[in-house]
C-alpha cells in the first residue's frame, strides 16, 4: 500500500506552488509567488487613467480604486471627472486625483504625471483609454482631412504623449504596466468604414509592440486591449436607426454588445501582477467578432 508523503513535504509543496526548475541556469529561476493574490489586486499602486470622465474610463477608475489603487483620473470634461470622483469616493477604498486637461497637449500631460507623482509618490500603471470616434469618420474617399487629423491627434498622439511622460516614472518606481486601448478594427477589415479610427488604432498596436521591446528590461510591460463594439454613448450615436444597429450586432457571436465593465476587468488584469509575464500582446475582448466569417 503506498505511503502518504511526510507532513513536512506536503507543507513545502503548498509554500512553493511554482518551484523553479532545477535545470534552469542560475539567475533564470522564476520568482516564487502564491498562486492567488493575498490582497486586493492593485493595493499600493498608483494608476493614471485617461478619458476617465465617462464610459470605459469611468468604470475603470472606480474598479481600479475599488481594488486598492490610487487613481489619477484625467479628462477634458471637468463635470464628468467630478462625477467619477464622487463615485470613487462612494464605492472604493483607493483615492482619486481628478485632473482636467487635453490629452493632445503635452503641457497638460506633463502636468498630470507631475501632479500625480507629487501626490502619491510614484506611478505604476498607465491606462491610455482616451479616444474619439466621430460620426464623420468614414471611408478615406469621403473623409475630411480635419477629421482624420483630429482622430489621430487624440487616439495616437495622446497615447504617445502619455507614454513619453509616464514611462520614465514607471521605470523609477521599479516597473509596472502600460495599457493602450486599440480596437478589433485594427485586426480585421470592416464593411462599415471608419478609416481614421482604424488607422489610429493600428498605429497604437505598432507603438505598443515597440514600447514593449524598448522597456521590457526595465520591468515595464506594455500591452494593448482590442475591444469589440462597446455599448457606450459614443457607439449609440452611430445608430441612427435599428438597421444600422443590427449591422454591427449581427456580427457578434455572443449576441450582445460589450459593456464598459468587460473592458475594465481586462484592464484590471493587465494592471495587476497577475499578468507579470505578458507584454507586447493584443488582448482581444470582442464577443468573438474577429473570428466570425460573416
Amino acid at each position: 500500500m503506498p505511503q502518504s508523503p511526510p507532513a513536512a513535504e506536503t507543507t513545502q509543496a503548498h509554500q512553493a506552488p511554482f518551484p523553479a526548475s532545477s535545470s534552469q541556469p542560475p539567475g533564470l529561476a522564476s520568482p516564487r509567488r502564491a498562486p492567488y493574490p493575498a490582497v486586493v489586486r492593485l493595493e499600493r499602486k498608483t494608476a493614471l487613467i485617461t478619458g476617465a470622465g465617462s464610459g470605459m474610463g469611468r468604470v475603470a477608475a472606480v474598479l481600479f480604486a475599488r481594488e486598492g489603487a490610487d487613481v489619477i483620473a484625467t479628462d477634458i470634461d471637468e463635470a464628468g471627472l467630478a462625477e467619477t470622483a464622487r463615485l470613487v469616493a462612494e464605492h472604493a477604498r483607493g483615492s482619486i486625483l481628478p485632473l482636467a486637461g487635453d490629452v493632445t497637449r503635452e503641457d497638460d500631460v506633463r502636468r498630470w504625471v507631475a501632479d500625480g507623482v507629487a501626490r502619491y509618490g510614484a506611478l505604476h500603471v498607465l491606462y491610455n483609454n482616451a479616444g474619439i470616434f466621430p460620426g464623420d469618420d468614414r471611408s478615406v474617399l469621403e473623409m475630411d482631412e480635419r477629421t482624420y487629423e483630429r482622430v489621430l491627434d487624440v487616439n495616437l498622439k495622446g497615447t504617445m504623449l502619455c507614454c513619453k511622460h509616464a514611462i520614465p516614472e514607471i521605470v523609477r518606481a521599479g516597473g509596472g504596466s502600460v495599457i493602450n486601448v486599440a480596437s478589433f478594427v485594427a485586426l480585421v477589415g470592416c464593411t462599415v468604414p471608419q478609416d481614421a479610427y482604424t488607422a489610429s488604432k493600428g498605429a497604437v498596436l505598432a507603438l505598443t509592440k515597440s514600447l514593449a521591446v524598448q522597456f521590457g528590461r526595465d520591468h515595464v510591460r506594455v500591452n494593448a486591449i482590442c475591444p469589440g463594439p462597446i455599448l457606450t454613448p459614443l457607439l449609440a450615436d452611430l445608430f441612427p436607426n435599428e438597421e444600422e444597429k443590427m449591422k454591427r450586432l449581427n456580427r457578434i457571436p455572443l449576441g450582445r454588445f460589450g459593456l464598459p465593465e468587460d473592458i475594465a476587468f481586462a484592464a484590471l488584469y493587465l494592471a495587476s501582477d497577475e499578468s507579470a509575464w505578458m507584454t507586447g500582446t493584443e488582448f482581444v475582448v470582442d464577443g468573438g467578432i474577429t473570428v466570425n466569417y460573416f
